[in-house]
């Protein structure tokens, strides 16, 4: 599982300062605004005064859900307390969409009024003008802290703030207007913030319902695909299902692997994909999947070997035939030498069962079970005299075999049942490795006939040039 960090205290520090300094820039615009719109009769003003003020009390909420949103997960909230920011922006886009339905209205009556007097000095453009400066610095910060911190609240505030800015600024264009003769202009400069109040509570509606009904981040899912079929050794990504929750994205990804790797070999892949998930987007925190799968260039052999060895047997020796469309499968396999033979029969069948289910029900089965010799042999360095013998015959018999071979690293060890010989024989590197071990096994077959006295002979092949 992809691990992401809590957010240190320091961050979650700012995202309330941010907050907080919201409320008082909020509270201070609204106030003035409304003085202002009272003193002027300015319907936009007044309208822009009320957007202010839901401004303030949307802020507070923000500030509420941003400290919420930062407790840790507890019994009741497993994956912890992200989607308060959520619901405060849900409740803020409700506050905006009847904003905008009263200025309408309030608009829509103003023009059908007469003699509308509006009384526009300098307070009143100077309350704007400063308006609008606080606006797009605040927004600014806003949009910069919740794109740093995943904030869905903050990011709420900054969208009221820009959209502040641009209604304060037709505000400003309608009491321009009525000033130099234009009466209507205020009347349509409220259509103006109503339409950018609306928009803004779209915006944020659409994102906050997207959060809230668990969709997946549009963007971001193609990119964490890219990133994690790209990691070697993934063949397939079976599923990837995300969500954000607050700041952070969670959800699981099954992605497919060789079905014959190794336990570490699929965990080193596994790792491979959560650091390419964090590099992406270091929020993540999905739960990783591992699902093995058959390579559609497998071997028949490789098959077999497979399925021994998730039953941890070491199978050996396969001959695989096509008789008439019908697969028949000769494998030898090696069982402990002590094990009644009950037993081993047991395995060996559970075994041929296993095959059958990998290859078909009509494939042909046979196994022949080996005694594997499980204690240990205690052993001591042959006589030299013997052990001289030995590789001498070794030597001489590998330069008689085809392919020429050279023995070198001969070691022969006395046991009670025998000696145990080891050497590495060196041979051209464009043999095949059936001709390598056909040319061992003359060199091992010959060397015995010599000395019966040698229990087990094992040669290792190399090549000439390694």
């Amino acid at each position: 599982m992809t691990q992401t960090k809590a957010l240190p205290r320091a961050a979650t520090s700012v995202k309330l300062a941010a907050a907080k300094a919201s409320i008082a820039a909020s509270a201070l615009l609204a106030v003035a605004k409304l003085a202002a719109g009272l003193w002027s009769g300015s319907l936009a003003l007044l309208s822009e005064s009320g957007h202010a003020f839901v401004d303030t009390g949307a802020t507070a909420l923000t500030f509420f859900a941003v400290r919420e949103a930062e407790k840790p997960a507890d019994e009741e909230h497993h994956y912890g307390h992200g989607k308060y920011e959520a619901l405060a922006a849900l409740i803020e886009t409700g506050f905006l969409f009847g904003l905008a339905l009263f200025v309408v209205g309030e608009a829509w009556r103003r023009l059908q009024e007469k003699n509308v007097e509006i009384d526009v000095g300098w307070p009143v453009y100077g309350v704007l003008v400063v308006s609008i400066a606080i606006d797009y610095v605040r927004s600014r910060q806003l949009s910069r802290i919740a794109k740093a911190e995943g904030s869905d609240a903050l990011a709420a505030d900054a969208l009221h703030f820009a959209s502040d800015l641009v209604s304060s600024t037709l505000v400003l264009l309608g009491l321009v207007a009525a000033h130099y003769g234009f009466e209507r202009g205020d009347a349509l400069a409220a259509f103006g913030v109503a339409a950018f109040i609306a928009i803004a509570g779209f915006r944020l509606g659409r994102r906050t319902i997207d959060t809230l009904l668990d969709a997946a981040p549009r963007e971001l899912a193609p990119r964490l695909k890219r990133a994690i079929a790209e990691v070697p050794g993934v063949i397939a990504i079976d599923s990837l299902r995300l969500r954000t929750i607050g700041p952070d994205i969670v959800g699981e990804a099954a992605i497919g692997v060789a079905r014959g790797l190794r336990v570490e070999q699929a965990a080193r892949i596994k790792s491979a994909v959560a650091d390419a998930i964090a590099d992406v987007t270091p929020r993540a925190r999905l739960t990783l999947s591992v699902e093995p799968q058959a390579l559609d260039d497998e071997t028949v052999a490789e098959r077999i070997l497979l399925v021994g060895a998730r039953r941890h047997i070491h199978a050996h020796h396969v001959i695989a035939q096509q008789i008439e469309g019908r697969l028949s499968i000769g494998v030898d396999i090696e069982l402990d030498g002590a094990m009644p033979l009950g037993r081993a029969h047991a395995i060996a069948a559970d075994f041929e069962s296993a095959l059958r289910d990998e290859f078909g029900a009509d494939a042909e089965v046979e196994t022949h079970i080996e005694p594997l010799e499980m204690h240990l042999l205690a052993a001591q360095a042959a006589d030299s005299t013997i052990a001289g013998a030995i590789e001498a015959a070794l030597a001489r018999v590998a330069a008689q075999t085809r392919p020429n071979a050279q023995v070198r690293d001969v070691r022969v060890r006395q046991t009670a049942g025998g000696f145990v010989v080891n050497f590495h024989c060196r041979i051209d590197a464009a043999v095949t490795v059936q001709n390598a071990h056909d040319a061992l096994d003359e060199i091992e077959r010959r060397t015995r006939e010599e000395f019966p006295a040698i229990l087990r002979i094992v040669g290792r092949a190399e090549p000439a040039d390694g």
